[in-house]
């Protein structure tokens, strides 16, 4: 790293003006790949995904997307078989649009779509091809607004005195589109944050030094991202992400090596001197923190999905650019810079001689409270919502009500089209299919909205919800019981694939990733007990995020009243995946540094205790200086938009806090201090296998 420095400070115009040029092709680079970014939302390969697909292609209504269910409930002494009744119902349901496909007892006769009572009958509506968002794929609440439409439609033709109530899991998801801030927002929330934070921690214009590397990085971010839309497809979503994570993590490396220069300043070190110092400790600490979150962002790059392949490529790209920024351009802003000297950290001093006196109460508290909110986490739910989450008021909530007091099981919100193809016995296959437990009726009607080019459709009505245990298990046995050839569809065929496919692959890939660590760390912090420690406290605080986020979005403790956001009972399919990726590398990032200090004290005293003290005194107000920046990143995300980007987003931001403050400030300075000299094991096999120095005369003193 000195010898990096050295020549960029050596070739100071030069760096200078490929900064200029860098940051001009940057804009250039954003021009040409957001007018190109997608919006679709496709999962490849996945069987009720290309079912959803085709069903779209040729009929153009419903796949992946959930039908509108309009409930009419009669007046008293008025049933379906009073004379006149079911023409009146033909007549409303007739009404709808051209557009959309719709089947109910009025033109099927089917005593199915009736209640016990009589006089309750609903219909299913599947609305026409949605073009926003990409198809096929709408959130969950965010498909077209078609339960006012049928409403207005049907509302004239109904019998007098007759009710109606249009329900369906998008009328019932209250709260599926947060709404709030627009990106130039978030982005000022973000910049703001960050120009606060940097303000408390140097208290001078040296603040506005970290920030100028992240409107560099950022930038030179979007020239990579712009390279690798040549190999995969670039979401709207990493375009939107970009900035907000770059100014956070563009910041933190900076951060990390102004703080470093600073010291080596306050010891009498001139301007070019003190970088190259810097750079001899802080510039390895950025080199391997941004090879720990490259590597922890590759999970979601060989992932089968295009969305997390590009979120997780972007994650790299702008990973990649500001430690590259903060290794090249940052030293030659440093060089002729100023600063006031640091201010002794003597609360986090104290802070690590405390836990390291009360180390086994210390590690023993942090750890149960991780080891409980990862139990919590065993319940996560990553199927379709159930309604009992959803909105409990509202004409969606009476609908449902009127259905089951009827007698009619909720499942039928949850209907399903299975495609027959040219040459397969449409009738055949609903026979089958309406003889499976757990249907409550088959519908194929023999019209042109149900038969196009020799194809067929065949709608299941479930008597369990699709995101039950129930519901799931008869999805897997309607595939089992049609042919080959014939396609089964749904949105929760399609969560149900994702997971399958996301989630299978999750343990291998993680003990993948955890190698690729433990020999990356071993290397850093020449220990072969840290590593292994650090990969597990990881995956504790991952754990105990996802359980606070069970406790947050599917139980709902505070979210309403905080938040303003009824949750939905469940946690996106995505989410999970992609709060790992991105905190395993950001958690190791915090680790890299403080132990890396504690490395380095060990070096100078050979007191393993006083390393800890004197590495978090260093580090403490720093790693948290850097979490409430990414914080602010984060945060910043989850203030509006789609509730499954807004989960995600408060994950990681929640995770950034809990790693830098239960994790980092208590757990990690316990754990070390617990193990004392036996933190720097490194036999000479080892050593000599990583090709870094042997620790000798090890004893345990912890």
């Amino acid at each position: 790293m000195e010898k990096l420095s050295r020549f960029v400070l050596g070739h100071r115009r030069l760096v200078g003006a490929l900064t200029l040029v860098l940051m001009l092709a940057g804009g250039g680079a954003l021009a040409l790949v957001l007018p190109n970014a997608s919006e679709r939302n496709d999962y490849p390969g996945l069987p009720a995904y290309e079912a959803n697909r085709q069903i779209m292609q040729t009929y153009g209504t419903g796949g992946y997307e959930r039908p509108f269910v309009p409930v009419v409930t009669l007046p008293d002494g008025v049933t379906v078989t009073s004379p006149g009744v079911r023409e009146a119902l033909a007549g409303a349901f007739g009404a709808i649009t051209d557009d959309a496909r719709v089947v109910s007892y009025a033109d099927t006769g089917d005593p199915a779509f009736v209640g016990h009572d009589g006089r309750t009958t609903f219909g299913l509506v599947h609305g026409p091809r949605v073009e926003q968002g990409g198809l096929p794929g709408s959130a969950l609440g965010e498909g077209s607004d078609l339960g006012s439409a049928v409403a207005e439609a049907m509302r004239p033709h109904l019998p007098t005195g007759a009710v109606l109530h249009v329900t369906g899991l998008d009328p019932l998801a209250t709260g599926a589109d947060t709404g709030g801030l627009d990106v130039p927002l978030k982005l000022v929330i973000t910049v703001v944050g960050a120009i606060a934070v940097l303000v408390w921690v140097f208290r001078s214009v040296l603040a506005l030094v970290p920030l100028l590397t992240a409107f560099v990085a950022v930038p030179v971010s979007f020239i990579g991202l712009l390279v690798a839309s040549a190999f995969i497809e670039v979401h709207e979503t990493t375009v939107i992400m970009l900035p907000l994570f770059g100014i956070g993590i563009a910041v933190d490396y900076a951060l990390i090596l102004v703080s470093r220069w600073r010291e080596e300043r306050a010891r009498g070190g001139d301007g070019e001197e003190a970088v190259h110092r810097a750079m001899a400790t802080a510039g390895h600490a950025i080199v391997f923190s941004g090879g720990a979150v490259a590597i922890g962002l590759v999970t979601m790059v060989v992932l089968p999905v295009p969305l997390l392949r590009s979120l997780g490529v972007g994650g790299m790209v702008v990973t990649l650019a500001s430690a590259l920024v903060s290794l090249t351009v940052l030293p030659v802003l440093l060089a002729r810079a100023s600063a006031k000297p640091p201010r002794p950290e003597r609360r986090w001093t104290a802070w690590a001689r405390l836990v390291v006196r009360h180390r086994v109460p210390a590690l023993l508290l942090s750890a149960g409270a991780l080891v409980g909110l990862s139990v919590i986490a065993l319940g996560l739910n990553l199927s379709v919502p159930v309604t009992d989450d959803l909105a409990r008021s509202g004409s969606g909530h009476d609908g449902l009500v009127a259905l089951r007091e009827a007698g009619v099981p909720s499942g039928v919100l949850t209907s399903f089209d299975v495609y027959v193809p040219p040459g397969r016995d449409a009738a055949r296959v609903a026979a089958e299919v309406a003889a499976l437990p757990g249907v409550h009726a088959v519908t194929a009607p023999d019209d042109a909205r149900w038969r196009v080019d020799g194809s067929a459709l065949v709608t299941v009505l479930p008597v369990p919800e699709g995101g039950s245990d129930a519901g799931e298990r008869l999805i897997r046995q309607v595939r089992a019981a049609v042919p080959d050839g014939v396609l089964v569809g749904g949105n929760a065929a399609q969560q149900l694939d994702y997971v399958d496919v996301t989630y299978s692959a999750f343990p291998w890939m993680l003990a993948l990733l955890a190698a690729v660590t433990f020999v990356m760390l071993a290397r850093a912090f020449r220990s072969l007990l840290l590593p292994l420690k650090a990969i597990l406290l990881n995956l504790l605080s991952l754990g105990a995020v996802l359980g606070a986020m069970v406790v947050v979005w599917q139980w709902g403790w505070g979210t309403e009243a905080l938040l303003g956001i009824r949750p939905d009972g469940a946690i996106g399919t995505f989410v999970p995946v992609t709060i790992f990726a991105f905190l395993y590398g950001l958690s190791m990032d915090y680790e890299v540094f403080i132990i890396a200090r504690m490395r380095e004290e060990h070096d100078r005293t050979g007191d393993p205790r006083e390393a800890v003290v004197r590495g978090i005194g260093r580090t403490g107000g720093l790693v948290t200086a850097a979490a409430l920046i990414l914080f602010c990143s984060f945060a910043s995300m989850a203030a509006g938009g789609e509730l499954d980007v807004a989960i995600f987003a408060s994950g990681v931001a929640l995770g950034i806090l809990l790693d830098a403050t239960l994790i980092r400030s208590v757990l990690v300075p316990a754990a070390v201090a617990v193990m004392g000299r036996w933190n720097w094991w490194l036999p000479g096999w080892a050593a000599r296998l990583l090709r870094v120095p042997p620790t000798r005369g090890l004893t345990n003193e912890g």
